[in-house]
């Protein structure tokens, strides 16, 4: 990979956070869980990916969200958010917002539909992040950044490829059994190194891979942990709520397809300057590391904890229900950006050879009544 359009101070100062985490290697004996790893490179405070200061998003970035495509996402979104926004009250809050572009578009998309958003909060981990979002939203006087998620909420919960981004941990199967992949130190590198699972992780392997008796030895893959937490905390908060809804949008299977035999070597990722790699010790910090998400331990860990599943669906199958295709038909181009280009985002939206089948939406839900449109295309039962 091209390192020399990087400013110098960088490398700098990710060897900084490795010399940091080899140290935290060897004071645990030597072995890390790789969701610690994952932990401490993406949100270690001023060096973790999250929370220093690169910019992550858009041509200078390391990737592009359906947000940065076309203003038609976050349009169609606010039109998708109505019936749940007349059902909670008039309140967003948005988890991980990126530049502040998918908050803006249904800002605005809202305001032009006649519905005063009451507040639009916003919780943020990336102090860059947070920078860009408050000049792309200084126009808007309702909303507010969080640093934690409130005691209870009601209103709608937004979180576009949040999960994705939570730490895992990786298993691997062994004749004898499975065993986590984990980060230990060689000849002064981080190398990955592999333990018998504690008996804890044992039951979460259980609980979440369907077949896991018959996958075959030498099987990889990741559990969600982190995101399973997250998922009980966020649910926990909403089940206090009068009426609450959450929209979850990010890349991912059900369990069944999640840890199908073929899948044999996991979903993990890396992306650096817009190129994807699976190398996850490269530049620590610098880069970001997602896994696919397993929709199927969210929705078992949001039943669990008081939300109903309102709606599983497709990318695809969520947008066009939700009115896209008269917002592209009646709707002008954004400033800037050419009919073509609106017509290849949107293509790029709905493709099933690009976002349209692999991200997917899940909608839940605290004492709400589903819209219609979200019963036709309800998937759940896939789960």
């Amino acid at each position: 990979m091209n390192l020399s359009e990087l400013s110098p101070d960088l490398p700098a100062l990710s060897a900084s956070l490795e010399k940091r985490i080899m140290a935290d290697i060897g004071e645990k004996s030597g072995w890390i869980s790789f969701a610690d790893y994952m932990q401490q490179v993406l949100y270690t405070p001023l060096l973790g990916y999250y929370s220093g200061s690169l910019v992550k998003l858009g041509e200078a970035g390391d990737f592009t969200t359906a947000p940065e495509m076309t203003d038609l996402y976050g349009r169609t979104l606010a039109q998708a958010m109505i019936p749940l926004l007349e059902q909670t009250g008039a309140n967003i809050l948005e988890l991980g917002a990126g530049t502040g572009k998918l908050a803006f578009d249904v800002l605005t998309a809202l305001a032009g539909a006649g519905i005063r958003i009451g507040k639009y909060r916003i919780l943020e981990l990336s102090a860059e992040l947070r920078q860009r979002q408050q000049v792309s939203l200084k126009g808007f006087d309702n909303v507010e950044w969080l640093t934690v998620l409130p005691e209870r909420f009601d209103g709608v919960v937004l979180a576009n490829e949040v999960l994705d981004a939570m730490p895992v941990h990786l298993v691997k199967k062994y004749g004898s059994g499975w065993y986590e992949t984990g980060v230990s130190v060689h000849d002064n590198r981080l190398v990955f190194a592999d333990i018998p699972c504690e008996e804890s992780l044992v039951d979460t392997i259980r609980q979440s891979i369907p077949d896991h008796v018959n996958l075959p030895v030498g099987y990889q893959t990741e559990v969600h942990i982190h995101a399973r937490g997250f998922i009980k905390t966020l649910s926990e908060m909403l089940a206090k709520s009068a009426c609450a809804a959450a929209i979850l949008i990010d890349y991912g299977f059900p369990a069944h397809e999640y840890y199908h035999p073929d899948r044999s070597a996991g979903t993990l990722m890396c992306h650096f300057r817009h190129r994807g790699h699976d190398d996850p010790f490269f530049l620590p910090g610098l880069q970001d590391i997602t896994a696919h998400v397993n929709f199927t331990g969210m929705a078992q860990m949001a039943s669990d904890h008081g939300l109903d599943v309102i709606c599983y669906a497709s990318q695809a199958s969520f947008l066009l229900a939700s009115g896209l295709p008269d917002l592209l038909s009646n709707g002008s181009a954004e400033s800037g950006n050419s009919r073509a280009g609106q017509l290849q985002a949107v293509q790029k939206l709905l493709s099933p050879a690009e976002m349209g089948e692999l991200f997917k939406v899940m909608v839940l839900g605290h004492k709400i009544e589903p819209p219609a449109f979200m019963l036709d295309i309800d998937k759940s039962g896939r789960l």
